[in-house]
């Protein structure tokens, strides 16, 4: 039995998704979504009566997606918090050498592109990055006394982040892992030397 054809909606959403992905929300006319999604102006409108709207549902779709799209395939196996958390971070790795270092985070590069975004588009940015602060801050609370019991867990997630987001734009700009795993080698580093300090430091 063949797959069902996603409605035109949902055409236009993947449509959008992977051109501005590849694009640019800026670059991406609305021209080039009806044609990547096959569908005529009339059904976009009619579902989406701005580009802006486009982005919303885009950035609402990559909000619920962060579980199944993200964090499963990335922890597939990997039951340890602490190794989640670098599991994850591998999952970019990854991304990034398929592409031969062209990807680039969806919600990182929407966030630098699109200055003073309107409060709709920049709240589902936030949402979108505090879901994944979220998900890493739930596995270092998982790992209990094997962190010192003063680290800001919170505070540690989003430093997490900026070592993913960082290492991404610099991998892109010299095509090259070496920064992302230096960054991710120096993260490891600071996780060693916190359960070294803890009481309950047996993993």
């Amino acid at each position: 039995m063949s797959a069902p054809i996603p409605n035109t909606p949902d055409r236009i959403v993947h449509a959008a998704m992977k051109l501005f992905s590849e694009k640019g929300y800026g670059s991406t006319s609305v021209a080039d979504i009806l044609r990547a999604a096959d569908a005529n102006s009339g059904s976009l409108y009619h579902a989406f009566p701005t580009k802006q709207d486009v982005l919303i549902a885009v950035l609402q779709r990559y909000h619920e997606g962060i579980a199944p799209m993200l964090l499963a395939p990335a922890w597939d196996g990997v039951t340890d918090p602490i190794e989640r958390v670098f599991a994850l971070l591998g999952h970019y790795r990854g991304l990034l050498q398929i592409t031969d270092c062209t990807y680039g985070c969806p919600i990182g590069s929407l966030a630098l592109e699109i200055h003073e975004p309107d409060p709709a588009v920049r709240e589902l940015l936030a949402a979108n990055f505090d879901a994944w602060v979220l998900a890493v801050e739930a596995c270092l609370d998982a790992a209990g006394p094997r962190l010192p019991a003063d680290v800001d867990r919170r505070a540690l997630a989003q430093l997490v982040l900026s070592v993913m987001e960082g290492g991404v734009m610099q991998a892109r700009t010299h095509r090259s892992l070496d920064s992302f795993d230096a960054g991710v080698a120096a993260l490891r580093d600071y996780f060693g030397r916190l359960q070294a300090a803890a009481p309950g430091k047996t993993p």
